[in-house]
């Protein structure tokens, strides 16, 4: 008598993917708040409480960000970065302090300072999206090379402009460069999120065209797709939802890389409807800022940063991911 062995169903695996991510969620935010937590509740919970939500905040765009941009390039180790939102976010903190000083600077409200950098980032590339994507010949491809060409050539004013600064005034850009989770403005978290909210909004409206866009160009544009429309649209939600998170607490190179490949490895497909939540509502980017926060302060008692932490587990995934020669 044979006794036949059924497989697991496949959602059934999905879905214990997913519930997996956020059980781990919700133990590395419990411990986040909890261990090492001395003295009043009153005022622990509220100084946790916005470093959490800042760690959630750019957790969510980080992740959304490179999910989509990976989708519009067609390649898994490109992230928005390469445009050069982080080279341009240091050249513009180069410039704010050799023009007018750190005492100047320190004097503008932080939320003048946190939408201007926005505005900044955001039109200024939306201006290069539309010159690259005005004709029909400009491809994606041509969006990559010019990011990269634009990222060294801020770096190169900016490193230009670093050896020219008083070296009082270098050490407080030093740290305006660093991301850093420690001392966010209440207010900056309350417009992020709103922001975050909006973009989100849109993007999910449009999940089952970024589900076209994967099939590639010509397919996408026999499906009836407005292909070059559609990419520049959804660049100019990247463009804000970097903008926001570099801006909040400054850049984070690989991070979305880490997440992103993360959040291939669970779902295992290619629709939108499930690799934006998994990126995002089980949170693998949440998960990675807040326990290796947790790691930092009771680990390493703060002996780095977490951005070193992030920088480097995210070069050895993109070093791994180029090697095996990973491509969409």
């Amino acid at each position: 008598m044979s006794v036949e062995v059924r497989r697991p169903d496949k959602r059934m695996r999905r879905v214990a993917g997913i519930l997996a991510p956020l059980l781990l969620l919700l133990l590395t935010i419990v411990a986040f708040v909890v261990v090492g937590a001395e003295g009043s509740w009153s005022f622990v919970l509220p100084f946790r409480g916005r470093r959490l939500a800042a760690l959630v905040l750019v957790g969510f765009a980080i992740a959304v960000s490179t999910v989509i941009f990976q989708t519009i390039t067609e390649n898994r180790i490109l992230t928005p970065s390469i445009l050069g939102f982080d080279a341009l976010f240091v050249l513009t903190q180069t410039v704010l302090v050799f023009g007018i000083g750190s005492s100047a600077l320190g004097r503008i409200p932080p939320v003048a300072q946190f939408l201007g950098e926005i505005v900044v980032m955001v039109v200024l590339s939306t201006l290069l999206f539309r010159w690259l994507f005005g004709g029909a010949r400009r491809s994606i491809h041509l969006l990559v090379l010019v990011g990269i060409v634009l990222g060294v050539f801020f770096r190169s004013i900016s490193a230009f402009l670093q050896r020219l600064i008083d070296p009082n005034e270098f050490t407080v850009l030093q740290d305006r460069l660093f991301a850093s989770f420690n001392a966010v403005e209440p207010d900056l978290l309350l417009i992020s999120a709103i922001i975050l909210v909006v973009t989100s909004v849109v993007l999910w409206r449009m999940r089952h065209d970024l589900d076209v866009l994967t099939l590639g160009r010509d397919l996408s544009t026999v499906l009836g797709a407005d292909h070059r429309h559609l990419v520049l649209r959804l660049l100019i939600v990247v463009s804000v939802l970097v903008s926001v998170s570099t801006a909040l607490v400054g850049p984070i190179t690989f991070f979305g890389l880490l997440v992103a490949s993360l959040t291939y490895q669970i779902t295992g497909t290619h629709r939108h409807a499930a690799n934006l939540p998994v990126a995002v509502a089980v949170a693998l980017a949440v998960i990675a800022l807040v326990g290796g926060q947790t790691v930092l302060e009771h680990v390493f008692g703060l002996a780095t940063v977490l951005s070193v932490i992030i920088e480097f587990i995210g070069g050895i995934v993109f070093i791994l991911l180029v090697t095996r020669g990973t491509r969409r």
